[in-house]
This record gives structure tokens, C-alpha cells and sequence, in this order.
């Protein structure tokens, strides 16, 4: 202890001397550590925020869910994960969606998305509906599809219903093909129709008669000739085709070149041998598809999604979907959908002049991908998607790094050769959404929002942050047997 000078007669007080060079950890606000940096200062920042903005009903069931419920919802996490990364799903067959399809009538068309009435279909939606239905001879056009629609004759239903998901604005009635997906580990069963393919074709919002001739040709000969070929081999193994593809540049969602390549190239000696001479139609059909793959990793994710969904009083998102209206999340453990609008498209690069204001809502169950460790989750890894953000990989991989913060995990068989084969992030955490104000990206296209021209472009799509936060009150809602105000946020929900 040092007496001060002007310290009161007896008094002994100790003195601080101030150091003549300081290095700060600053919190928060970068622009004080910047402040400090140009006077020379050695400073680290810390990126912190206040946790969900400062809401006091989100921070609530913030506190509610990593406080008293926090070991029984990370045993929960642990057995989601461990289902999400274990899960085998392969192709089996391709089957008429009518007999196989759980709970699919004879009048009955899957759409992508939340439930919605028909009247707030987006018009890319109305249009696959107008095909689907004239291409099974209900109807001679779209007003006639409408008509029966709205009498009741045809029932519109949400894919993810029945152990289905589809992309963009895809639709499939009961004599539409499928894809039979199993897991042998989980034991699901999911669907998902073949890919159209790209230009005007009826999953991108086009209903013109080549589009309706396009979805024929794929009932009567397409999908025959791949069942045969797919039942003359054992199953494929889904997610051992996407795991390759991602260390060849693939995203699996928004790009699927390598993906679709490494399945045709299995396929292939089994369609030379076809005793058929439409074969040289199929073999065409597939080199100029380079979607192809789109579909199978969709329901190859449904199956995995599913099994992952029966655990319950788990904070992991196990299904993310749109149908060019509402954006839709469903947690583990429950089949409550939590909504908000669907967002649009940015990040894009559209094709000749169309632009932002040609561009429909983001739309389709594929975003499901993006939760077993695919699509936005691993664009550190391709120069495709790198194209959207930024144009450098630097870029990609930021968007990755972000991805990780709202995940628990990472993919064990998803490596990213770029960050020395890290596995991709797994484990959409809605707590962490939530508290970090960081809602997930989304590699998608983008389809035209009125003419019925078709993809006009493609880009992210970030999902809004609002239907996480619903999905989180709402798990607290029901931890808590619906207490007072703990349900403040509930979303208006569609049955």
C-alpha cells in the first residue's frame, strides 16, 4: 500500500498506476474496437449480441429451454442427430404415387409447402396443379381444373403429409410416378416424383401442352423403363452418391451435376441393355438433365427427416418447406407447422432481362436437403454457389461458418474438401436461430412469378426469422402445458 499526498491525515490508500500500453477486448459494437484500433490499440473483438434482440417472450423460453430443460432436450438433440447421420436411405423402385403413397385418393394431387387453400396459391403452383390434372384427363384446361377444385372433386395436399416432399413448384396426382425411397436403418419409406427436367416443364410453374405432353411421356415410358432398371440392381444407396458429389463441387441443391452424373453412371450399362427401343428416349432424356439427382436426395432427406422426427422434446428443426406463400418449420416430436411469409430469392443472378420484379417467393420442399447437411450447408465446398454470394469461395465459405452457428453437429459423411474435411454443419438448433437473430440460407431457384415462363433465375433464399421464433414459443407453449403468455407468439396455423 502507497499513502497518497492528499490522502486525510492516518489514511493509506493504494495506488493504481495506469499502464502506459493497453490491449482491449471489446464486446459487441465494432465500431468502438475500430475507434481503438486506428489510435494504435491492440484490440480483439468479440461478436456478441443481445440474445433474440432483447424480446422478453423469446428470452424467456430461451432461459426456459437451456435452464430446466436442458439435459432432457440435449439427450433428445443427441438421438435426432445420431438418426439424421446414421440413416441409410436408397432407391428401390418407381412405383405408381396412387398405390404406394400413404393416404393418397384417387382425386388427390401433392403439392410442395405448409398446408394452403387454394385461393393464396402462388400462380407458378396453380399452374403444376392445371398440368398435373389435365395430364390425367380430369380437366381440358386450367379453369376446368379450377372448377373442380373448388366443387371438391380434386383435394389439394401438402406432400410432406404423406412421407413425400417435392421440388419448386412440383405437383403429382395418383397415376404420377414415383420414386420409392427405404431406409433400412430407420425403416421409412418416402416419395418424391421424377425430375422434369429444366425448361418449361410443369415443377417450374409452366402449364403450356408441352408441359402436360412432358408429364405422359414420363408416366408411360419413362418411368417403366426406370423401375426396370433400377429393380435389375441392388438398391442405391443415396447419400453415398450426394457424399461424393459434394467433394466434386456439388452443393446436391443447387447444383447436382457431379451427383447426377456418378447415378447415370450406374445406370447407364443397365439402359443399353434394354430391350426396348424407347431406351435411346430415356438415355436423351437424362443426359440433358442434370436436375435428375434433385428429387432422389429430396426423398432420400424425407426418409431421413421422418425417422429423425419421432424423437420428441427436441429443439432440432426436422422440416423446413415452402410453397411460394407461407415458409413453413416443423421441430422434432411434433407436426405443428410454425409459418411466416415466404421470402424472396436474393443473392440471384437471373437469365437475359428478367430481374427481382419477374421473381416469385421462394418455393418447394427441397430446402428440406439443407437439414442433413446439403444445399447451404455445404456451399463452402461449391464454386456454383460461391457465383451467388460474392463471386470468391471465401465467400461460400462464410456462408457454411454461419450455417454452423445455428447447428449442434457436423455431418460425418458430408466432407467439405476446402476446410480440410470438415464435415458439414448438421443439426438445425432453433434455440440458436433464435438467440443469434441467424436464420439458415437456402440454395434454390427462382421461378417466374405470373406468366408462367418457368425458372428465370436462381440465388439463397434466407429463411425467415419469424417462423423460427414462432416454432421455439410454441415448444415452450406445450413443455409448459400452455401457461399464460407463453404462447404470445403463436402463428395462425392451417389444418
Amino acid at each position: 500500500m502507497t499513502e497518497r499526498v492528499d490522502a486525510p491525515p492516518g489514511s493509506r490508500e493504494q495506488v493504481v498506476s495506469l499502464p502506459e500500453r493497453a490491449s482491449v477486448v471489446n464486446i459487441g459494437l465494432t465500431v468502438f474496437g475500430d475507434a481503438l484500433r486506428d489510435q494504435g490499440v491492440d484490440v480483439v473483438d468479440v461478436d456478441w449480441r443481445i440474445p433474440a434482440g432483447g424480446d422478453d417472450d423469446l428470452v424467456d423460453a430461451l432461459t426456459w429451454l437451456y435452464g430446466p430443460r436442458a439435459d432432457a432436450i440435449e439427450a433428445a438433440n443427441a438421438e435426432v442427430i445420431r438418426r439424421l447421420d446414421e440413416a441409410a436411405p436408397a432407391l428401390h423402385r418407381v412405383r405408381r404415387a396412387g398405390d404406394v403413397v400413404p393416404g393418397m385418393g384417387e382425386r388427390t394431387i401433392l403439392h410442395s409447402g405448409p398446408p394452403l387453400e387454394f385461393g393464396r396459391f402462388c400462380d407458378p403452383l396453380r399452374r403444376s396443379v392445371a398440368a398435373t390434372a389435365v395430364s390425367a384427363g380430369w380437366a381440358d384446361d386450367a379453369d376446368g381444373v379450377q372448377r373442380l377444385v373448388e366443387g371438391g372433386d380434386i383435394q389439394l395436399e401438402p406432400a410432406n403429409h404423406h412421407a413425400a416432399a417435392l421440388p419448386m413448384a412440383a405437383t403429382i396426382g395418383p397415376d404420377d410416378p414415383v420414386f420409392e425411397v427405404h431406409d433400412p436403418v430407420g425403416g421409412g419409406v418416402a416419395f418424391s416424383g421424377i425430375n422434369q427436367g429444366p425448361g418449361r416443364r410443369a415443377w417450374l410453374g409452366v402449364d403450356a401442352p408441352e408441359a402436360v405432353t412432358h408429364l405422359t411421356w414420363l408416366r408411360e415410358v419413362a418411368a417403366p423403363l426406370l423401375d426396370h432398371v433400377i429393380r435389375d440392381q441392388d438398391p442405391i444407396d443415396l447419400f453415398s452418391v450426394a457424399a461424393h458429389a459434394v467433394q466434386m463441387g456439388d452443393d446436391v441443391h443447387m447444383r447436382l451435376q457431379a451427383a447426377t452424373a456418378l447415378l447415370l453412371r450406374q445406370l447407364s450399362p443397365r439402359i443399353a441393355g434394354l430391350d426396348d427401343p424407347r431406351r435411346v428416349e430415356l438415355a436423351t432424356y437424362l443426359s440433358d438433365n442434370y436436375l435428375f439427382f434433385l428429387n432422389l436426395v429430396i426423398a432420400a432427406s424425407k426418409a431421413t427427416v421422418d425417422w429423425a422426427a419421432q424423437v420428441e422434446g427436441s429443439t432440432i428443426v426436422t422440416c423446413m418447406s415452402r410453397n411460394g406463400t407461407t415458409f413453413g418449420v416443423r421441430l422434432a416430436g411434433s407436426d405443428r407447422w410454425a409459418l411466416a411469409d415466404a421470402p424472396p430469392v436474393e443473392a440471384a443472378l437471373f437469365r437475359g432481362d428478367f430481374g427481382p420484379d419477374d421473381a416469385a417467393p421462394d418455393i418447394g420442399d427441397s430446402a428440406i436437403v439443407e437439414l442433413v447437411g446439403l444445399g447451404g450447408a455445404a456451399a463452402a465446398g461449391s464454386p456454383a454457389v460461391a457465383g451467388f454470394v460474392g463471386g470468391r469461395m471465401a465467400d461460400a465459405l462464410a456462408r457454411t461458418r454461419e450455417f454452423q452457428t445455428i447447428c449442434t453437429h457436423r455431418s460425418s459423411r458430408f466432407k467439405l474438401p476446402p476446410l480440410e474435411f470438415e464435415g458439414t454443419p448438421l443439426g438445425l438448433d432453433v434455440r440458436r436461430v433464435v438467440e443469434l437473430e441467424v436464420a439458415p440460407s437456402i440454395t434454390t431457384g427462382i421461378l417466374d412469378d405470373s406468366e408462367g415462363r418457368g425458372q428465370i433465375g436462381a440465388g439463397l433464399a434466407t429463411a425467415p426469422l419469424e417462423a423460427f421464433q414462432r416454432a421455439l414459443v410454441d415448444l415452450v407453449a406445450d413443455e409448459r402445458g400452455g401457461e399464460p403468455g407463453a404462447d404470445a407468439r403463436r402463428p395462425a396455423r392451417e389444418e
